[in-house]
């Protein structure tokens, strides 16, 4: 082992040389591993020799290194390994194939009957159930869910550690009262680029300047996933891997405690809950927030004022979405609470409350607020038990007395999607059924068979409500996060409130049934023929484009002659003629065959090229649909969010390769070879004068450039959209200043003022042009649009060109709007395509792709990608 580092701090220049056991918070250095417990837990906690601690394990005393994802995995199998206290389980897998360690400790006894305990509690759940005081309390201690917030992470081990080889009554009762699942990396591929940056840049004189290399990683960063998902934002939306296998984990146990440890900014200092009043979500019980949180409290405030710590609560951070990991569990009946520690990002870095924050003393915080939370779990079980017997009850009896008595929802033309909205609600354990009997609303007619129900009354109404309700009403009007996510807008499935009559319900659906998905593909002599109105259609066209079978697409809605009889399909939608392949014809049908497979859609074979209604299949109105050659730009000063949700769709759900820029690498592009550019927010300066022509005269040259929010105003403004405006920032293009903003006004009241104007994330309609090819394969022109910021851009000047705009009659569909900012979006552009010489421009003003649920809006940008070069601008 190398000598002892030394400290290095900016001014004066003065080096300390500091032991292995820090007191007062001061830097944990390699050295002895004998004296590290005296710092991490309280003064006389003994443990089991027979079970290695964390340093013994590692060789490194915890807070000197950053321990990457499979030595911690490692460190769990050896607890279980060794002690009769612990059992280790995967739950999943992430994108990278790393394991998601859950280490589950509690009594040997309890450990002889899990399964048992398991089933008992799920049981006194239900409805009438009488009270099992007799049951263990159950608690999941989560961490790491953002993975450059690296302390939770070195807190878990010690947690786990303290909880498998602690000893003495108190740890004892714990584990008898009690049964605690350690998630120690919600993240862990985030987790481990962060390890890596940090421990690639540590020193050995450990530099506490902020401007260190250390503390400022690199572009995308280690706060979130494999495709640069915020996995703190998936639990209600079920995108990732990562989520679908904890939010199972969590239905199958129903935990009453649940804990989220994160990091906050360095200048900070450590937060617990309460949250603040105005922020608590309003479809939970308010003695939640009041009475459970509020027992809670008392004991976190003992933890760290016994270790000098300074701490803040009811600040900052909401409840109010149900997708954090600190929200999410609290609708399975649960305490779900959120940590916030200052953050070392290193293993020293200044801090204007601490001197200098260690990483140690960040870890320190970490493990008493859950050895807190141990302590509090288990001396207040029984009223923890109580709650979330109440919680279920009074669902049932909440989703009784709710206006609403049910939802009907389904697509009539897109079985992939209802498919994949089956699977969503599935996965959240609610009660789904089939429709029985035909109904219309909302200008759908909803018929048996295709169609589906959601009573209110339910152990899961609140969840249900929080799926299908338009949010209207707030307490607050200044968000952490976003304001709306009702789901059905998001995906884009048509749906109806039911609030009077008996609802229709016909069988219980608990699995997704199969939606006459591929069936084989009969041979055709003439053509193959798919419909663009399902969302998978994509990703067979992708296939067959991969096989190298041709492919073209309709202008226009036309009914074929297949052997299955005659078949209406949508603009957009896709012939394989024989006549025109490079293939053997038994080379294009399993091409075809595969693909349909594959992508899990329905491909009919044409019987003639004479068409029942609309244009036959050789007709000008046909045209060839090309395999896109994409650039997908990426790198420093780019949204790395909005850069992660294009490959994840393009990735995941079509499996389309793309080039992956980066912006480093841009004056090595032969633009000749690509036919599209993507462009998300961002810098975009370094498009300098000669590259920034250079794009130009590749547009010009019939190349496609789709620009996204920002990006869309910075094409505006630097001359590729001739028939377009820049957009006023915050206002109406040639608006006058709101004389509201000029008034004097307090600046205690600033936060709150200009929060309230801001565009956090609502939903509004927008009207489609579906004749236009980026509205191919939709059937209404009503649209679902996100909407997260405040650029206004005015009309195209060309009146073909503006695809989908905000209806002028109010647009409002859901989530927190200023009455301003509701005004001004009336009319609002959010889909807009100008010609650039013989090129295309598309516009997107709002995120068709947000968070990777926004599934209604996707199709949209999947036509600029497929159909693009095929726009002709009037």
């Amino acid at each position: 082992m190398p000598g002892l580092p030394l400290f290095r701090r900016r001014a004066p220049a003065l080096l300390f040389t500091v032991a292995a056991v820090a007191l007062g918070g001061l830097l944990l250095t390699p050295g002895p591993l004998t004296g590290q417990s005296d710092y991490f837990f309280p003064s006389g906690t003994s443990f089991d020799s027979a079970v290695p601690s964390p340093e013994e394990f590692f060789g490194y005393p915890i807070g000197s290194y950053y321990t990457r994802q499979d030595r911690i995995v490692d460190y769990m199998q050896e607890l279980a390994r060794l002690s009769d206290r612990a059992t280790y389980q995967s739950i999943g897998r992430t994108y990278e194939y790393r394991d998601m360690p859950v280490l589950t400790v509690t009594s040997p006894a309890n450990h002889a009957r899990l399964e048992e305990i398991r089933q008992a509690h799920l049981a006194s759940l239900e409805p009438g159930a009488p009270p099992a005081p007799d049951l263990p309390a159950i608690a999941h201690l989560g961490y790491n869910v953002h993975g450059n917030e690296a302390s939770a992470g070195e807190a878990a081990l010690l947690t786990a550690y303290w909880l498998v080889a602690g000893t003495g009554p108190e740890v004892e009762q714990y584990l008898e009262e009690a049964i605690f699942h350690i998630e120690p990396t919600l993240n862990p591929d985030g987790r481990d680029r962060w390890a890596a940056w940090a421990n690639m840049n540590r020193a050995e004189a450990h530099q506490a300047d902020p401007l260190d290399r250390e503390h400022n990683e690199g572009w995308p960063g280690g706060r979130t996933n494999h495709y640069w998902f915020d996995l703190n934002r998936d639990w209600f939306l079920l995108v990732h891997p990562e989520s679908r296998a904890r939010v199972d984990f969590h239905h199958r146990w129903r935990a009453q405690v649940v804990t989220d440890h994160h990091e906050m900014g360095t200048s900070s200092t450590f937060f617990f809950e309460p949250a603040r009043p105005g922020s608590w979500n309003l479809l939970l019980p308010e003695r939640l927030y009041t009475e459970v949180t509020g027992t809670f409290e008392d004991y976190w405030v003992e933890a760290l004022d016994g270790i000098g710590s300074l701490y803040f609560s009811e600040e900052v951070y909401d409840k109010f979405y149900p997708g954090y990991g600190s929200s999410y569990p609290g609708f399975l009946g649960g305490m779900a609470v959120l940590f916030e520690q200052a953050s070392s990002r290193g293993l020293v870095q200044e801090s204007p409350h601490h001197g200098d924050l260690t990483f140690a003393f960040t870890i320190r915080n970490q493990l008493r607020a859950a050895m807190a939370t141990v302590q509090a779990t288990v001396e207040n079980r029984e009223m923890l038990q109580d709650y979330q017997r109440d919680f279920y009850a009074t669902a049932l009896s909440e989703g009784e007395e709710y206006e609403v008595k049910g939802w009907v929802f389904g697509h009539p033309h897109d079985a992939t999607l209802n498919r994949e909205f089956l699977d969503y609600l599935l996965r959240h354990r609610l009660e789904v059924y089939e429709l029985a009997s035909d109904r219309e609303g909302n200008g759908v007619t909803f018929r048996a068979g295709d169609a589906w129900v959601v009573p209110a009354r339910q152990p899961m109404h609140r969840l249900a409500r929080s799926i299908f309700d338009r949010a209207e009403t707030f307490v607050d009007s200044v968000f952490y996060d976003v304001s709306a996510w009702t789901m059905t807008l998001a995906y884009g499935v048509p749906d109806l409130a039911l609030r009077n009559g008996d609802l229709p319900l016909g069988e219980r659906i608990t699995q997704v049934p199969s939606l006459g998905g591929a069936a084989p593909v009969d041979r055709s002599s003439i053509a193959y023929l798919m419909d663009w109105g399902d969302s998978n259609a994509s990703r067979a066209l992708q296939a067959m484009h991969a096989a190298g079978v041709r492919a073209e697409a309709s202008e226009v809605p036309f009914t074929a002659r297949t052997t299955e009889g005659e078949i209406a399909f949508v603009r957009g939608s896709i012939s394989v003629p024989l006549g025109i392949q490079t293939l053997e014809p038994d080379e294009v049908h399993a091409a075809v065959d595969a693909a349909a497979r594959e992508a899990n859609v329905h491909v009919y074979s044409a019987t003639t090229g004479n068409v029942a209604e609309g244009s036959d299949l050789g007709s000008r109105n046909f045209f060839p649909v090309r395999d896109p050659r994409v650039l997908l730009l990426m790198g420093e000063g780019m949204s790395s969010y909005e850069v992660g949700q294009v490959w994840h769709l393009l990735d995941q759900r079509v499996g389309m390769p793309i080039t992956k820029l980066d912006v480093n690498e841009l004056g090595r592009v032969d633009w000749p070879e690509y036919d599209v550019l993507i462009l998300v927010s961002g810098n975009l300066s370094v498009f300098s004068q000669d590259r920034l022509e250079e794009l130009k005269r590749w547009v010009r040259d019939g190349g496609t450039l789709i620009a996204q929010r920002s990006a869309a105003a910075w094409a505006t403004r630097n001359g590729f959209t001739p028939n377009v405006g820049e957009p006023g920032m915050g206002r109406l293009p040639g608006e006058e200043d709101d004389p509201e903003d000029a008034r004097r006004r307090d600046y205690a009241d600033a936060s709150a003022y200009e929060g309230a104007k801001a565009i956090g994330g609502s939903i509004w309609e927008a009207d489609l042009d579906i004749t236009h090819p980026l509205g191919f394969g939709y059937q209404r022109r009503f649209l679902p649009v996100w909407r997260d910021h405040s650029m206004f851009f005015p009309a195209s000047e060309n009146p073909y060109s503006t695809v989908a705009r905000l209806v002028e009659d109010d647009p409002f569909l859901s989530g927190y709007i200023s009455e301003t900012n509701r005004e001004r979006l009336r009319g609002s552009p959010s889909v807009m395509v100008d010609e650039f010489g013989r090129g295309t421009v598309v516009l997107l003003v709002d995120n068709t792709n947000f968070r990777g649920y926004w599934r209604g809006t996707n199709r949209i940008f999947l036509n600029a990608l497929f159909f693009g070069q095929e726009i002709d601008v009037p």
